[in-house]
């Protein structure tokens, strides 16, 4: 049996309290990875694109608010 098998087994038997908390701590895992991978690309340049799609809305008069 393989870890993840084992752990499905293991995450099937719990609580359904339980079974929330998990998915849960797997969330933010998730965002703080999702985060790290952002700030990556940021940090070598791949969302520089973004600013300048940013400065054409602007002079175009296409930008819109979120």
């Amino acid at each position: 049996m393989s870890k993840i098998d084992s752990l499905k087994a293991q995450i099937a038997s719990l609580a359904s309290e339980e079974i929330a908390e998990i998915f849960r701590w797997l969330a933010e895992k998730d965002w703080g990875l999702w985060d790290g991978e952002i700030a990556a690309d940021s940090d070598a340049g791949r969302l520089d694109f973004l600013q300048g799609e940013v400065r054409e809305g602007e002079v175009n008069g296409t930008l819109r608010d979120l």
